[in-house]
């Protein structure tokens, strides 16, 4: 099994128990939840593995450096 599987996967669980809490309730702007709740942990952590170099991070996450530093400074990691 690949890592982008486990991701996928573990997505995949996330909302099931997200929707299961729900309880019946109507879900909204799901996109935006996960993305917020996956992005700044990931940035996080592949900055981390940079050693807060941004141009290794930007390289990594394979994103123009400009995007990295937009993100970090929407998610306050700067």
């Amino acid at each position: 099994m690949t890592r982008n599987n486990d991701i996928a996967e573990s997505v995949n669980r996330v909302l099931d128990r997200y929707f299961q809490d729900l309880d019946g309730e109507k879900p909204a702007a799901i996109y935006s939840l996960v993305m917020k709740n996956a992005e700044k942990p990931m940035l996080e952590f592949v900055l981390r593995q940079a050693n807060g170099n941004q141009t290794i991070a930007a390289e990594m996450l394979g994103i123009n450096r400009n995007t990295l530093r937009r993100k970090l400074t929407e998610y306050d990691l700067l």
